[in-house]
């Protein structure tokens, strides 16, 4: 498939770059069944089953994004990706010209902090904490910004502190939310638990590769960046057991839907499901899902790898004609948008 076959026209105004007053104030756009409808997320508590398992990904988004000068006195922003057993990170890097293998850059008001160019691994930087603090978490909290997605085209505020967060985020090392799950309030998972919908939780951290563009044209060229999983013992218990039952498991956002497919899909033999692992799962329109019926996911960038997921899991045809619908309507897109519950097409 071609990367233009994900494409579609999104008037810039329906981006949402601030997100709306209280969680769960959104609209529901229900594709359970073959034609769109119009819903509100509060009707998501009607449209769940008792003994329905919902997973969702309790990743907490770090201050990954740094800004600094290099050596030079030119601007440099990076990404922190994530740490390696050499105490080193993988990062992105943004800067007029790329630095040069062991020269540095500075942060903070009085360049306290240095952080050296140890070498490169794809299109990733590995960058070595110097001096000026005792771990890269610390420059990261004194000294980091939320790492808004760029279409926001904004500064992090206030306010994002928390609504760039789930209520439930607990395990830090994302630098992306998993957004499908900003809608939800205490109030709204206390009301689900007393319906009896069985809510476990997953971790995937989300990578600064969510924001890079697929850049080649035929799909299956892409390489995805890894991101790391991990399975909790307890919620591999409650999927085998609703597979078992024949009890419908719905993932909350697509990260909690690739950390189950893509254990499911590295389980040894013998194995159900792998604990943890690094995952490169590029999901495309054939891909044949293992566990996951129902997706409530919010709307994806135009050809992104996240859309091609979307349509993988419900089908190309009805959900270009979701977002179609999406956009006639006028919902709101993107991380502090609307959300589309969706079930698992077959035959697709």
């Amino acid at each position: 498939m071609l990367l233009s076959d994900f494409d579609y026209a999104l008037p810039d105004d329906l981006i949402a770059r601030h997100p709306p007053s209280q969680r769960g104030m959104s609209r529901l756009l229900d594709l359970r069944g073959g034609q769109p409808k119009d819903s509100q997320f509060a009707q998501f508590l009607e449209m769940c089953d008792t003994g329905d398992l919902l997973v969702m990904n309790d990743t907490r988004v770090v201050k990954a994004r740094l800004l600094g000068r290099k050596e030079s006195g030119g601007k440099v922003e990076v990404m922190l990706e994530r740490p390696q057993p050499d105490g080193s990170w993988l990062a992105m890097l943004r800067a007029s010209h790329t630095p040069i293998v062991g020269s540095l850059l500075y942060f903070g008001n009085k360049d306290e902090v240095c952080l050296e160019m140890r070498g490169r691994v794809g299109d990733l930087f590995l960058l070595k904490l110097k001096s000026g603090a005792e771990s890269m978490e610390w420059v990261m909290r004194e000294h980091g910004q939320l790492p808004l997605p760029p279409y926001m085209e904004r500064a992090p505020e206030q306010d994002d502190e928390e609504r760039y967060q789930t209520v439930y985020a607990r395990d830090s090392g994302a630098v992306a939310a998993p957004t499908a799950g900003l809608h939800f309030s205490e109030a709204f998972l206390e009301a689900l638990q007393i319906k009896g919908v069985e809510i476990q939780f997953v971790t995937l951290h989300v990578g600064a590769g969510t924001f890079q563009p697929v850049r080649v044209e035929n799909i299956a060229e892409h390489r995805m960046h890894p991101e790391r999983y991990f399975i909790p013992h307890s919620t591999m218990k409650a999927v085998q057991k609703a597979k078992a039952d024949n009890r419908r498991i719905t993932a909350v956002g697509t990260t909690s839907l690739r950390a189950l497919e893509a254990s499911a899909e590295e389980a040894q033999e013998g194995q159900f499901m792998a604990e943890q692992g690094d995952t490169r799962l590029f999901i495309t329109p054939g891909y044949g899902f293992k566990i996951v019926d129902r997706l409530l996911t919010n709307f994806h960038l135009p050809k992104s790898t996240l859309l091609m997921l979307v349509q993988a899991f419900g089908g190309v045809e009805r959900l270009k004609q979701a977002y179609l619908h999406a956009v006639q309507e006028r919902y709101r897109f993107f991380s502090y948008g609307d959300a589309m519950v969706i079930d698992r097409a077959v035959n697709i």
